[in-house]
């Protein structure tokens, strides 16, 4: 009896062995997931389509541990871009997430990120996904330069050639309303005044009425706050109206799909950019240049040459960030678990001289960017290519 005592306990202990050690190597094998929600289809498809094609060269493991990318399309609204969150966090088990293209969706997805504990990168421009940082937006984080940083360029760039007067028409919506903000804010401070405010649907067939009015206004500049193909609208009609004054755009528009569609009718007018739109030109010792060239020639040659975008670039450097944090959130537990998420967002935040294609990232607990002022170029669009402005 004791000698069958004695094999039933070694039997057990051999059995609870086998699981122990088939749970640590089920565990030593989870991979990474990231979810990723993009504008694919809708008004802002030119923005997603860019990071879809971006995934594909991000890397396929981090901290030893296959990664696994889960895209789905917003399809440019508000409603969906929420659902998508909500499914990669519950179902998906996602550990981390990559997006929205666009602002509105962006701010739709703190609430859901922030009851799911997930850390979220967002691509899009306005300061307000990540400022201030209370508690749903510390799980928030975002690789565009902010709307307040491109505004700045553009009423710095304005005041230095003459501009007295300008005039704003933008989207209406969060984007358009947050970046009239900081134009209005910068221009003040450069004593440029504001004599026009107007709205448009990024739906919208036609903007006469709204660009009747900028023109009574007679302003020296025109900035047109909004992002993708329907940005073309406004500097179209402009054109068409014979409106001779400079014509400026938000970093929202750095793609080919813009240039097409706005043709010879934006020929001559500025954006603030990302410095990968005109890698190339930029003097050898910008911070940017390098790593930016390095993804061009990734991207272009995947999909031909002239076709690399801002867009793809914002999705790369939040792939490099997270590529970054995994194997320092690892320490604390294995992917696919609550504490690697908590410890993926704070080695997020803890980003520290970390060079990516729009320039050099420290981050910090009230600032989830991480960028300064060399992370944005002004360019201007000449024939339908990008031209570096020093100044």
């Amino acid at each position: 009896m004791a000698a069958r005592g004695k094999w039933r306990f070694m039997v057990g202990m051999t059995l609870a062995f086998a699981v122990l050690t088939a749970a640590l190597a089920q565990q030593n094998q989870a991979h990474v997931k990231i979810g990723l929600v993009l504008s694919l289809t809708g008004p802002a498809a030119s923005l997603g389509i860019p990071a879809r094609e971006t995934v594909a060269l991000l890397p396929k493991e981090m901290g030893g541990r296959p990664v696994d990318y889960i895209v789905l399309d917003d399809a440019s609204d508000t409603t969906q871009a929420v659902q998508s969150t909500k499914k990669l966090i519950s179902e998906d088990q996602v550990d981390a997430i990559i997006g929205s293209s666009i602002t509105p969706n962006s701010l739709a997805m703190i609430d859901v990120v922030a009851q799911g504990q997930t850390p979220m990168i967002s691509l899009a421009s306005s300061a307000k996904i990540i400022e201030p940082v209370d508690n749903k937006r510390r799980w928030v984080f975002k690789t565009p330069q902010t709307d307040a940083m491109m505004a700045s360029a553009i009423a710095e760039h304005a005041s230095n050639h003459g501009v007295k007067t300008l005039a704003y028409i933008g989207q209406a919506d969060a984007l358009g309303e947050t970046f009239y903000a900081e134009v209005a804010k910068f221009a003040q401070l450069h004593k440029i005044e504001v004599v026009a405010n107007e709205r448009f649907n990024r739906t919208d067939p036609s903007v006469t009425g709204q660009i009747l009015k900028i023109l009574a206004a007679k302003p020296d500049a025109v900035v047109v706050g909004a992002a993708g193909t329907p940005a073309a609208l406004p500097p179209k009609t402009l054109a068409q109206r014979g409106f001779k004054g400079k014509v400026y755009h938000n970093h929202g528009v750095g793609n080919r799909d813009f240039l097409r569609v706005c043709g010879a009718d934006c020929n001559g007018t500025f954006l603030p950019a990302s410095p990968v739109l005109v890698a190339s030109q930029l003097p050898d010792d910008h911070p940017a240049k390098r790593l930016a060239l390095d993804y061009i020639k990734l991207y272009e040659a995947k999909q031909g040459a002239g076709s690399v975008s801002a867009f793809g670039s914002y999705a790369w450097d939040a792939g490099m960030l997270l590529n970054c944090a995994a194997p320092i959130a690892m320490k604390a537990g294995a992917p696919g678990t609550a504490a690697f998420r908590s410890a993926l967002r704070d080695a997020l935040e803890s980003t520290k001289n970390f060079s990516d294609i729009n320039g050099q990232v420290n981050m910090s607990p009230t600032d989830h960017i991480g960028l300064d002022q060399r992370a944005r170029v002004m360019v201007e669009i000449r024939d339908g290519k990008w031209v570096y402005q020093p100044r």
